[in-house]
């Protein structure tokens, strides 16, 4: 180390003081031999740091992760999809056989494909063809007359191993049917707000339609029967349900099955309410319509499926549990994190949001293992926004923030699967848009899917963790969650580590890869917005490269950055990314 110092020109006599630059250089050379004796003698105390007035800490932050032993193992299909039987009411259940719609679900594969919400328990089935022809139906439909079905087949492309129906659709009818669903969407908000639905007619062809596309997309689809038909006694009324059981068993449809949605918004929203006790009696009668059917008599049943669990509902649930704790597969709820008619674009960086769902958790996990303990546990219909979300936020990149913590918490805490309201649907919640262009959310649950393996690791931290005070939760601003690799990502020999970072810090921060992940290979997935519109934008890229679909509407490749073995990870600030740390061998990693 040198010390430089300008002397002046004329030096000084020897009787006056010394130049004012060796003041420093005594007090360095000082410090050199307090350090020297504090060796000597044992002393490792850190000396005290005078900062400057206004200079904030930079604090180098170690992290290790415990690799013997999973501390919870997932679902396969942890991360799932939704689509809301509104579908039907706006025309999109339609086009689901669009060649890019199944190409941007099969990347989420293997998963769940739930077909359920506000409007499930509106919902009627009738075995007919094709009704809407006959008496005209909804909306500008008669661009649908001059064909057979809603394919049209001189575009029609049949995938050889499973013989899925594929479609491109002229855009004529893409546009007419997007002029179809903005009218509708407002009919659909108005419905929404003023707790008032019509029902809607599920005919043998839509549930054809709706099959096709889980089917060739590789979703295993989960069907939400109609629980508000009662009879007078209150019972459920389930002679709509057997017709649709019925004939989804002579398709040989492989299908699993729920039993209405939100039962603790039926007074408000029918005038007439279910309590647990009762719905636990219509579980019970839906798993003897199941049983005499062959193809499912072991079809998986889930549910009850309530709303966020405040006093009233947890109170359904007890008693839904007492009841018909041990018919269900899985037990489920819903959770919305902000209404959306007055969210802001900085809502989504609050930690204190980001925590609202832990609580949730616990009280969910407290009433399922008085009664059945054990018994998977599963978040169904999760929502950034309520109200249908809200352009330019919910459907931005700044929402990715809540989504992706909600992926970590939990699989943390132990929940099995976490469904996404919704993959493609009215509203600005989706997944992809009404341009078969995925959003934002859509990259980041791809990343997720191709990254994370279902086994969670512990997670060490030094450097980050603040001391506790009493009666207050500590949100900090740097989440860390660490996963096995997927075993399915042939590019990473098993035993590799995922981690996923959030920052939401407006500085960046540095993590320092500590025990088992020393000197490790990593490479790292950025994501990060596109454009001048920042968290705001609806488009991403990916270690500086925008995220698009390839021209033939397949999707691009996902390329890292390898950064060098031992290099220090420098998080940008309010960004998201997955690092994977190469060859750590790690016990836990190496078998299923």
């Amino acid at each position: 180390m040198g010390v430089l110092c300008a002397f002046p020109e004329a030096m000084p006599s020897s009787n006056s003081r010394p130049p004012a630059c060796l003041a420093p250089v005594a007090f360095f050379l000082a410090l050199l031999v307090h350090l020297s004796l504090s060796s000597q003698v044992g002393d490792r105390r850190p000396l005290p740091v005078d900062r400057a007035p206004g200079l904030k800490e930079k604090t180098l932050i170690l992290l290790d992760v415990s690799t013997k032993n999973p501390v919870r193992t997932v679902n396969e299909n942890f991360l799932s999809l939704q689509l809301d039987p509104s579908i039907i009411h706006d025309g999109w259940l339609d086009f689901l056989s669009s060649k890019r719609l199944v190409t941007l679900a099969r990347g989420l594969s293997p998963a769940f494909l739930r077909f359920g919400g506000k409007r499930t328990d509106f919902l009627q089935f009738q075995n007919l063809r094709n009704p809407a022809k006959s008496r005209g139906g909804p909306g500008p439909d008669y661009y649908l007359k001059n064909y057979e079905d809603d394919i049209v087949r001189s575009d029609v492309a049949l995938d050889k191993q499973k013989g899925c129906k594929i479609a491109q659709h002229p855009d004529v009818m893409l546009e007419l049917q997007r002029e179809k669903a903005a009218q509708m969407h407002l009919v659909l908000l108005k419905e929404q707000f003023s707790n008032t639905y019509s029902n809607l007619i599920l005919t043998a062809r839509s549930l054809d339609k709706l099959y096709n596309f889980a089917d060739c997309s590789g979703l295993h689809l989960i069907f939400a029967l109609n629980a508000l038909r009662r009879n007078p006694n209150n019972s459920w009324n389930s002679s709509s349900a057997l017709s649709l059981l019925k004939y989804s068993a002579s398709k040989k449809y492989n299908i699993s099955w729920e039993l209405g949605n939100e039962p603790n918004n039926y007074r408000t929203m029918h005038g007439r309410a279910v309590n647990g006790s009762q719905l636990g009696k219509d579980y019970i009668q839906l798993k003897s319509l199941l049983q005499p059917i062959r193809i499912y008599s072991r079809a998986s049943l889930y549910g009850p499926n309530i709303g966020r669990p405040r006093k009233n509902v947890i109170a359904l649930l007890d008693g839904f549990m007492k009841v018909a704790g041990s018919t269900v597969d899985a037990v489920t709820w819903q959770h919305c994190y902000i209404d959306g008619r007055v969210v802001k674009v900085m809502d989504f960086l609050k930690t204190r949001l980001l925590d609202t769902l832990s609580d949730q958790i616990r009280k969910i996990q407290k009433v399922v293992n008085t009664y059945t303990p054990g018994k998977k546990i599963w978040l169904e219909g999760v929502v950034t926004t309520s109200a249908g979300g809200t352009n330019n936020l919910s459907d931005s990149y700044a929402a990715g923030f809540l989504w992706l913590n909600t992926l970590g918490m939990l699989a943390n805490q132990g929940i099995d699967v976490v469904i996404r309201h919704s993959f493609f649907d009215h509203g600005y919640n989706h997944l992809v848009d009404q341009n078969f262009n995925p959003l934002p959310d859509y990259w980041l649950s791809l990343l997720y899917k191709r990254l994370i393996g279902p086994k969670v690791l512990a997670v060490h931290v030094a450097g980050l963790q603040r001391k506790p005070r009493p009666g207050r939760v500590i949100r900090d601003k740097l989440r860390i969650y660490a996963h096995c690799t997927n075993h399915h990502n042939h590019n990473y020999v098993r035993g590799s580590i995922t981690l996923f970072i959030i920052n939401l810090h407006r500085s960046r921060k540095k993590i320092k890869l500590a025990g088992t992940l020393r000197d490790k290979l990593v490479h790292q997935y950025l994501l990060q917005p596109y454009g001048q519109e920042g968290l705001k934008s609806k488009s991403v890229q990916l270690n500086g490269q925008p995220l698009v679909m390839v021209d033939d509407g397949t999707l691009p490749e996902l390329k890292p950055r390898p950064l060098r073995a031992g290099r220090t990870l420098v998080i940008p600030p309010v960004t998201m990314g997955f690092y994977v740390v190469k060859n750590v061998n790690a016990l836990a990693c190496r078998y299923r």
